[in-house]
């Protein structure tokens, strides 16, 4: 149970991204951060509340938090924080990489110019950011070219 209310700054909606995006990334990091530990239990309204933000932002978070393997949602009994292991991550790298090679050949065939100009910006943006060691703008940059990528 997230009993430790003030452990997360309340969202302040000074970005382009969307709600739910930016308390993702909170969640994210968070979990990261060890902030919240393995196992431990993450309820939407004392989480909404921290945040200053409705529920649905959260609720959408935390699906999109399952999706990644940072939480675990137990029909009947709530969301918990993923206890992950080398061997997971190994697995989770392995899948990951046979999609996105699936992703690369199918966009291959289906792409269109203004994507491909798109990708060829972020491959840039990036190279500038590795040379700034900017590490927190290359995830974002890569997480928007394959973006990109996955939806051509």
């Amino acid at each position: 149970m997230n009993k430790d209310l003030g452990r997360l700054q309340p969202i302040v909606l000074n970005s382009y991204k969307p709600l739910r995006e930016v308390v993702c990334e909170t969640l994210r990091q968070a979990i990261r951060d060890g902030v919240f530990k393995p196992g431990e239990r993450l309820m939407e309204v004392p989480l909404a509340e921290e945040l200053g933000v409705s529920r649905t932002p959260v609720r959408e978070a935390i699906r999109k938090l399952e999706l990644e393997g940072f939480v675990v949602m137990i029909p009947h009994r709530g969301t918990y924080v993923a206890d992950i292991s080398l061997k997971d991550v190994t697995q989770v790298f392995e899948i990951r990489s046979a999609l996105e090679e699936l992703a690369a050949q199918l966009a291959a065939e289906r792409i269109t110019p203004d994507e491909i100009e798109f990708l060829e910006r972020m491959l840039v943006e990036i190279g500038t950011f590795m040379e700034e060691k900017n590490m927190d703008k290359v995830v974002e940059a890569d997480i928007n070219f394959h973006e990109v990528l996955y939806k051509a």
